[in-house]
């Protein structure tokens, strides 16, 4: 994809909440993007940023947020929340207008009742049980503190300086993601299989650390991928879950790669090639 020249002065704005998270480990990520002045804010507040007009003065984003998921509502429709029909229409502006995108870990999870959401990340973590591209997924499994290998897959200006194989110490979702439809980065040599993670439906309601009557299909092992929407192109990791994992230097690095190539035009020019082969 050639060299990639970056700006002296940049914009980024980072957005975190929606699940519990470590504030200065988070913070501590973006520490060495000299290149970038970073501004920093959580949802809901996040939400009135995510318009072609109010994201213009940054150059990318990064979401290490849940919104779309409370769990204080009760009855059948706890823990999902539509987002409204202003807020889709601005998104999805923001997107045409090539709003580059990194999102984190939790940020899999995000808007489950916007069956448009997985499609822009590239796949969906439930909580719940749910349909997804008219299939029936159960919830899905997470495990915390695996220690595994992770593997780049191919080349890519997010992998520079990365080593080919890595060790990292972090939570792993099973889940569906869309592996035909998005550009693999990373893989796990971990199983996903459902014997080695515990429900997520189970753990919200108390239950930590259990699979009783939850089973799960397995996984394709994919932590990291590329993707795009409109004009915007589209980093997700599934790395970040604690301080250790938020401060293992390859994922530091994997991550300011990451923010600099869904910035550069480089980036840009490849999600709009992108779009126009998909023909969206």
């Amino acid at each position: 994809m050639g060299v990639i020249n970056y700006a002296a002065e940049r914009h980024l704005l980072t957005v975190a909440r929606g699940h519990p998270y470590e504030r200065d480990a988070f913070a501590g990520l973006f520490e060495g993007l000299e290149e970038f002045d970073v501004c920093h804010v959580e949802q809901p507040a996040a939400q009135r940023l995510m318009s072609p007009d109010a994201a213009r003065d940054y150059d990318a984003l990064v979401c290490y947020d849940m919104p779309g998921v409370d769990f204080t509502r009760g009855g059948p429709e706890a823990g999902l929340v539509q987002p409204d029909a202003a807020f889709r229409e601005n998104y999805l502006a923001m997107l045409e207008a090539g709003v580059g995108i990194v999102f984190m870990h939790h940020a899999l999870a995000a808007w489950p009742a916007w069956p448009q959401f997985a499609e822009i990340i590239g796949g969906r973590f439930h909580y719940r049980s749910s349909e997804l591209r008219g299939r029936s997924w159960p919830d899905s499994g997470y495990r915390h503190g695996v220690t595994h290998t992770v593997s780049t897959v191919g080349a890519h200006p997010v992998l520079e300086g990365v080593p080919e194989q890595f060790e990292m110490t972090d939570e792993l979702y099973l889940c569906p993601v869309f592996e035909a439809d998005v550009q693999p980065l990373l893989r796990s040599d971990y199983s996903f299989t459902a014997e080695h993670f515990y429900s997520a439906a189970r753990a919200v309601a108390g239950d930590m650390y259990s699979r009783e009557g939850w089973s799960h299909s397995a996984g394709c092992g994919l932590v990291g991928w590329v993707t795009s929407w409109g004009s915007s192109p589209i980093v997700y990791l599934q790395g970040g879950d604690d301080a250790q994992a938020l401060g293992n230097p390859h994922f530091k690095r994997l991550v300011h790669n990451a923010v600099r190539w869904v910035s550069s035009e480089d980036g840009r020019r490849w999600a709009r090639q992108r779009q126009n082969v998909k023909g969206e």
